[in-house]
């Protein structure tokens, strides 16, 4: 595996990477061949996230780039932070769209608010189609019960939480585990020294929600690395 591989390793281990990479690869395909894939892109801006923010921007663009072939991606940035402060971009068909968007937020102490994150995906799965949603952050203030209800709300809605847990805050990786599963989404872990690995597998989950298993299996190809541990997860089905 890359070097960067090695670091990501330093927070999560092998068997983690795997389990995450099997779920991307159980999820179902999406439906409507030719329309573009929609994801929300929902991130905690308190201040605890301030020294990664910034890679948040590369990691967009990375994701516009590998589906673009596949007829494009849709992309709503969502973020909180402060007191009660919570924000939706409108859906970006680009990079040259959401990223001054990214470029003008900082980061401001406050509690997270990820229940908002979630009934604000159930609200726009009823308005239209949403193929997944990436929830990328660190802990959890908020009450388990109440955010394990709306993750298994949206998975009855068809919209997969694929979770990215800065570090490995045990209460915090209990509820967001919960998250990931009861939606039918994936959880995994990184640390400020994997971003390379961190944005493959994001690219994974956006080529997978603009173009299904076969584009995924291409991306595995042409990327390596843990991608290319998914592709041969599917290729076990």
């Amino acid at each position: 595996m890359s070097k960067s591989g090695k670091d990501l390793q330093k927070t999560s281990s092998d068997g983690e990477i795997d389990a995450f990479l099997a779920q991307v690869a159980r999820t179902p395909q999406r439906a409507g061949a030719g329309a573009r894939g929609r994801l929300i892109f929902a991130m905690d801006a308190t201040a605890s996230r301030e020294p990664t923010w910034d890679r948040a921007a590369d990691i967009q663009a990375a994701m516009f780039q590998e589906t673009r072939d596949l007829g494009g991606l849709e992309v709503q940035l969502c973020w909180y932070r402060g007191f009660h402060e919570f924000h939706a971009s409108p859906w970006c068909g680009s990079a040259d769209e959401l990223l001054p968007r990214m470029t003008r937020v900082y980061c401001a102490a406050g509690l997270t608010q990820i229940g908002r994150v979630l009934a604000h995906a159930k609200a726009e799965a009823g308005r239209g189609a949403v193929n997944a949603l990436v929830f990328v952050g660190d802990c959890v203030e908020e009450d388990h019960d109440a955010l394990a209800g709306h993750a298994g709300e949206l998975g009855l809605l068809g919209v997969p939480v694929f979770v990215f847990q800065e570090g490995r805050e045990p209460g915090a990786e209990r509820i967001l585990r919960d998250i990931a599963r009861l939606s039918g989404g994936a959880w995994c872990p990184f640390d400020h020294n994997s971003p390379q690995v961190l944005k493959d597998l994001l690219s994974a989950v956006a080529v997978f929600a603009a173009g299904g298993r076969r584009a995924l299996t291409d991306f595995g190809r042409r990327r390596g690395g843990a991608v290319l541990q998914l592709t041969r997860q599917l290729g076990e089905r």
